[in-house]
């Protein structure tokens, strides 16, 4: 069913009677370069958190392992921005004297490796909260939103606008094509040179990158150089977000997604399969901005996806609500139901795991939504 297209209320979850539903199908946002750099910060979810606030599974040691590193990590970004090597910090750091630059001895990051839902992003978002640098000389985004602010700026303004930062945070780091290994490692390998220190979260270890992707033998030096830059430390555990919590909400009825879809405030409704058809005709790094202002998203007659690159956009999507906490209410079929089995067998099956575990979460909180007044 088609949703209509006015623009939401900018009114809260309350009723809104007198407000239409947006359509994401309707949307076709342009994102300047300015923004993309100035969004290069921890997303909503994750404003607040801090290492204080992540709660570690005590039957798993290696997640509080990985605060203990990450807090001495962040410790050892104070002082005077440097480039090359200075005075020597952890991991091989110098951040003594400003001096020419001059390659490293040793990695110059910490790569967080784990299954999803383990909490890698809170902590990737604690210490850039918890480096003792103006906001201005940290950047974190997604690999997504990294590679994104290439294409805008272009490489070598992408060089020069990030090398006078302390630190840079890379979330969900993977490579799906050829073109991403060598773009990213020589952008890095230039960073690491300006003195920037790197953190990355990933569900692959770095010297396994591109696996089941595409031909990652023909790109084995790129690969094995990004894998250089980063010391790996790996948290194991299960997912947080279904730890100990019911199984995902059922899917309502067409009728009860589109009665909260009119009765909430800052709404959107549109039919799944359209979405889906949209989500091609706009650029994976203006889906933070598609989501712009939203309070809910409102699905009907969700479906399997049909093949892998709409499953991949699909997947940034899902990150991007995530990341902006906004619940998602649905027909159709359960989100577990999304992927086939041969995509979750695949070479992105971590992407789709993720996206399910995120998108369950959401369910969840949207239930409230239909519940009766």
């Amino acid at each position: 069913m088609s949703s209509s297209t006015s623009a939401p209320s900018s009114g809260g979850l309350g009723p809104a009677a007198d407000a239409a539903p947006v359509s994401l199908c309707s949307r076709e946002p342009y994102v300047p370069a300015d923004r993309l750099v100035a969004e290069m910060v921890p997303p909503p979810r994750f404003d607040s958190v801090r290492f204080g606030t992540y709660i570690p599974d005590p039957n798993q040691p290696s997640q509080t392992e990985a605060v203990r590193v990450l807090e001495g990590f962040a410790g050892g970004l104070g002082g005077a921005h440097a480039t090359g090597a200075g005075k020597r910090g952890l991991f091989g750091f110098g951040f003594g004297k400003a001096r020419a630059p001059k390659a490293p001895a040793g990695p110059r990051g910490v790569y967080l490796d784990g299954g999803y839902g383990v909490g890698k992003t809170h902590l990737l978002a604690s210490l850039w909260h918890a480096t003792p640098a103006e906001p201005a000389l940290k950047a974190f985004g997604t690999f997504v939103e990294l590679t994104n602010l290439v294409g805008a700026l272009g490489f070598q303004q992408t060089v020069r606008t990030l090398s006078g930062h302390r630190l840079l945070c890379i979330d969900e780091f993977e490579l799906d094509d050829p073109g991403d290994t060598v773009l990213v490692s020589t952008l890095l390998g230039k960073l690491v040179e300006a003195g920037v220190a790197l953190a990355a979260t990933s569900n692959t270890l770095p010297g396994k990158l591109g696996e089941g992707r595409f031909a990652a033998a023909d790109f084995l030096r790129e690969i094995q150089g990004l894998s250089a830059h980063f010391r790996a430390l790996r948290i194991d555990g299960e997912d947080y977000r279904h730890r100990g919590l019911p199984e995902a909400p059922a899917p309502h009825s067409d009728e009860a997604v589109t009665k909260a879809a009119y009765a909430t405030g800052g709404a959107s409704l549109d039919d799944f399969p359209h979405l889906l058809e949209h989500l091609a005709r706009v650029h994976p790094s203006r889906y933070g901005a598609l989501t712009d202002g939203l309070k809910a998203v409102c699905l009907t007659d969700v479906r399997p996806v049909p093949d892998q690159s709409t499953a991949l956009r699909l997947v940034v999507l899902a990150d991007r609500l995530y990341d902006r906490e906004v619940p998602v209410l649905a027909s159709g079929l359960p989100f577990d139901q999304l992927f086939s089995e041969e995509m979750l067998n695949g070479g992105y099956r971590k992407k789709y795991f993720r996206a399910i575990s995120r998108l369950t979460a959401l369910a969840r909180d949207a239930k409230r939504l239909a519940e009766p007044s």
